[in-house]
């Protein structure tokens, strides 16, 4: 365990060192969030109807949300980067914890994601959002956004493996998490939906973490989102983490 958890933290930073030297990663966890804040505040925000609510105070806790979703991706792209390349063979060689390789990957999508939080909440303060929370209810939030986020990156560390090329990855990520996140509350009531779509955006676990990020940050009903939304996110770990694993294995034994 010590061994796994000293090669866990060399792979996670050897991830995050390369950031600086591939400014078009840095844009996406800086300004390509910052630009769907914009679009949605300032573009759809004057004709979606959210009772109760300011747009940006609706919209803020689901765009981090959606954002957060869509941080593994660098994690599905770098495992498919790294299998073309050779290098999870090189890995191998090396007397290191075989699942310190996505453990790394899982442990920089923390980080990412946490300067994403940053980024967003600093801009949903300036166009502004504002709480409606205690400190304690903030930090809980942001706690509960970085484990979903890690959750969906063991999804991404699946999916890296499974495809043939970071081109691939890109595309069927998109494919697969894009229409999840819209068909959800992230950015507008669940109950305008069409009777089909609502069903499933009610069930939809974007949904619940996001009502569950409302209730902590803006004080709506809590009901049994936050509880649900820690419910989905160690299932998805629980679920995927394994597959992940195995996956792992399975490629690096050929």
């Amino acid at each position: 365990m010590t061994q796994l958890i000293a090669d866990s933290l060399v792979m996670a930073e050897r991830n995050l060192v390369r950031l600086p030297r591939s400014p078009d990663l840095l844009i996406g966890f800086t300004i390509q969030p910052v630009m769907f804040v914009l679009l949605f505040a300032y573009v759809f925000g004057g004709a979606i109807v959210t009772p109760g609510y300011d747009y940006v105070d609706f919209l803020i806790p689901g765009i981090i949300v959606q954002n957060i979703a869509f941080g593994g991706f660098v994690t599905a792209l770098g495992l498919a980067e790294d299998l073309t390349k050779g290098l999870i063979d090189r890995f191998r060689s090396l007397p290191t914890a075989r699942a310190s390789v996505l453990a790394g990957r899982t442990l920089a999508d923390v980080v990412t994601n946490s300067l994403s939080i940053v980024v967003l909440l600093v801009t949903g303060l300036i166009i502004g959002f504002s709480f409606n929370a205690s400190a304690l209810e903030i930090l809980a939030g942001v706690g509960l956004l970085l484990l979903f986020g890690f959750a969906f990156s063991w999804i991404f560390a699946l999916l890296g493996m499974m495809v043939s090329s970071p081109e691939a990855a890109n595309g069927v990520g998109f494919t697969l998490i894009f229409p999840i996140t819209f068909i959800s509350a992230a950015f507008v009531p669940v109950e305008s939906m069409p009777a089909g779509l609502q069903d499933f955006a009610e069930v939809n676990p974007i949904t619940v973490v996001v009502n569950a990020m409302r209730a902590l940050w803006l004080g709506a009903p809590a009901g049994n989102d936050i509880w649900g939304a820690v419910a989905w996110s160690i299932a998805l770990i629980v679920i995927f983490a394994p597959l992940a694993v195995s996956k792992y294995r399975r490629t690096a034994a050929r």
